[in-house]
C-alpha cells in the first residue's frame, strides 16, 4: 500500500494511477483517507446483449410517418369541432 498526501497525488497523478493498477494507493487529506482502486472497465460495465429485431420493431414507424399521421389526426379533430 502506498500512502501519499493530496498535494503529492495532485502533483504526480499519472504515477499514482499507474501504481493503482498493481496495488492499493491511499490518499490522505486532513483527517480523511481515500483509497484509489483500479477496476477493469469490462468488469464495471459488462457488454450489453444486442437484441434481435422483433415484431414490435417491425411495426414501428418513422418520425416522419408519425408527424404525417398526427397532422391528419389534429386536422380531423379541429374540423369536427367547427
Amino acid at each position: 500500500m502506498t500512502l501519499v498526501s493530496s498535494k503529492e497525488f495532485i502533483a504526480n497523478e499519472d504515477k499514482y494511477f499507474d501504481l493503482a493498477l498493481n496495488g492499493e494507493v491511499c490518499i490522505q487529506r486532513g483527517d480523511f483517507m481515500y483509497h484509489l482502486v483500479s477496476v477493469p472497465f469490462e468488469k464495471q460495465y459488462p457488454p450489453q446483449p444486442v437484441l434481435e429485431p422483433d415484431d414490435d420493431l417491425r411495426r414501428a414507424i418513422t418520425g416522419e410517418e408519425l408527424k404525417r399521421r398526427m397532422r391528419t389526426s389534429i386536422s380531423n379533430f379541429f374540423a369536427s369541432k367547427k
